[in-house]
């Protein structure tokens, strides 16, 4: 993708977050990313311009169909990863404005934050990138359908890469520091809306059956872009429950008994 259309995608994609947010629905064929790499490099132009406004600094990355749930549910085989922005992260029992989004959704997900750098490699393993971990969080992802009803259309999944995977923002739980002795592929998660359970998963519903497998995933994903992970990021490791959409007043609540819960608001 030469520069003209690149400039013209970054221009598209941006108007997804524009207060209010504009729907992007598909991009046009001829500023659509043809490749992984090409949307990988999109995500990266779009976020340094984001970046500049009020979502701020980029603080971390949040990983995609890490679990079977949600391949299945986006039609897609493989993980894949998008920016948190300093402006949408949210500590536990926040309130957000749900006009400032189109369609949004939340997901039930295990968090890290690393306390030291994951250095630039493609060979990391769940040893390698555990003795980075300072701390591990219950959280919520907030996702937002910028796609105009993906539901019905036909995956277009570069799109979303390079749009950073449908992401808007995240809900924080307490830091639980003395993570270690917690066997992190038994911890349940169930997900409530205004108290009524509607879903529940397991961290061995993360890829190869544990949470840390996808920071591993992520750290080989940058290295092989020859990117490292920095000290302080915060990693969001994929949702152990599908999706769900939520109205107006909803109040969204996570439960990982072992790491807590987090809690977020829709006004």
């Amino acid at each position: 993708m030469n520069a003209p259309p690149l400039r013209r995608a970054v221009n598209i994609l941006r108007t997804g977050r524009d207060l209010p947010p504009t729907p992007i629905g598909n991009l046009p064929c001829e500023c659509r990313p043809e490749s992984a790499v090409t949307a990988v490099r999109l995500q990266r132009e779009l976020n340094a311009q984001l970046a500049k406004g009020p979502l701020g600094p980029v603080v971390g990355t949040k990983i995609g169909c890490t679990t079977q749930v949600m391949q299945e549910y986006l039609g897609m085989q493989h993980p894949c990863s998008g920016a948190i922005f300093e402006a949408t992260r949210h500590s536990s029992g926040s309130s957000v404005p749900y006009d400032s989004y189109l369609h949004v959704g939340v997901e039930c997900e295990i968090a890290v934050t690393l306390g030291e750098r994951i250095s630039v490699a493609t060979d990391h393993t769940v040893a390698s990138v555990a003795s980075a971990v300072r701390s591990v969080h219950a959280a919520i992802e907030i996702v937002d359908d910028r796609y105009e009803d993906f539901e019905n259309r036909i995956p277009d999944w570069r799109t979303w890469v390079a749009d950073n995977f449908f992401g808007a923002g995240i809900a924080l739980g307490p830091a639980i520091t003395d993570w270690q002795s917690i066997d992190l592929a038994n911890v349940a998660g169930e997900m409530q809306i205004n108290g009524q359970p509607v879903g529940r998963g397991f961290g061995r519903d993360i890829i190869n059956g544990h949470p840390l497998e996808a920071l591993a995933w992520l750290a080989n994903d940058f290295g092989h872009r020859g990117e490292e992970l920095p000290a302080d990021w915060i990693v969001m490791l994929g949702s152990v429950v599908q999706t769900k959409w939520v109205e107006k007043g909803d109040l969204v609540t996570v439960h990982l008994p072992q790491l807590g819960e987090a809690c977020v608001s829709f006004v």
